[in-house]
């Protein structure tokens, strides 16, 4: 599959300026759109520019949904960015994220890459959904978060060729979802950010940076005490900064 994804981004010439044409032109095409109020026709053209998807045959479909839904909810999350930022200028600076993101991060299929690409589409994704929709449902909140768990432990895992890339998935889905269940009932917000997206964020940097350590032989007993203790304190610090903002500053609060 990895060596499948390289053969279908063109690396040079005239194939490779259509490939940068279309990459930039979906995020202005988007941004066009959320500036004259069309957001669905938006999110459309999105999911209907992920149609590789589906070019193959039935059985790869699965396969090939896991694969790109990082790319899916990064540019369904700068949409999302778009249409609640506070100026023009913010809006463009998303486009031009995105754009960076399609062009030089989504293409790169090394370890370090592709680790990158489902952190990034994990944090934007957790941003983007308790900055538009934070009076949602609890259910909504909570299914929304596993899955957003689940395809970003499954994208980090693929780079690894993890065997159980599945099962770790699934784990991490189910613990996104049982924090969102239990902090939902009560957001905190500073600015955009719930502390649900802090913490969560937080423990994937540190499981995550295990895990990568561990995979090329260097994780040493020191360095996984460090990087534990490092990840207590940031959780522990992240939640007594939320409240302290909330009581002084005064960030938000969901109820």
């Amino acid at each position: 599959m990895r060596e499948f994804l390289q053969k279908i981004k063109p690396s040079r010439g005239f194939s490779h300026v259509i490939y940068l044409v279309l990459n930039i032109a979906l995020p202005l095409l988007v941004l066009v759109l959320v500036k004259t109020s069309f957001v669905w026709p938006a999110i459309a053209i999105i999911v209907i520019s992920k149609w590789r998807m589906f070019a193959v045959r039935p059985r790869f479909w699965l396969a090939n949904i896991r694969t790109n839904a990082i790319d899916i909810i990064f540019g369904l999350s700068m949409l999302g960015f778009m249409t609640i930022a506070p100026s023009d200028w913010f809006q463009m600076g998303f486009a031009v994220l995105w754009a960076v993101w399609l062009i030089f991060i989504k293409p790169r299929m090394t370890v370090l890459w592709v680790s990158s690409q489902a952190m990034l589409g994990f944090v934007a994704g957790l941003m983007a959904l308790f900055a538009l929709w934070p009076r949602a449902p609890l259910v909504v909140l909570v299914t929304i978060v596993g899955f957003i768990c689940f395809f970003a432990a499954y994208h980090f895992f693929y780079s690894f060729d993890e065997p159980h890339s599945l099962l770790l998935a699934y784990l991490w889905a189910y613990f996104g979802s049982a924090l969102a269940w239990i902090m939902g009932h009560w957001l905190i917000f500073y600015w955009i950010i719930a502390q649900i997206t802090l913490i969560l964020v937080s423990l994937a940097l540190v499981l995550g940076t295990l895990y990568y350590l561990d995979h090329f032989d260097k994780l040493s007993v020191l360095v996984r005490r460090q990087i534990i203790f490092i990840g207590i304190a940031t959780i522990l610090i992240i939640w007594s900064a939320l409240v302290y903002f909330h009581w002084i500053h005064g960030s938000r609060i969901v109820v």
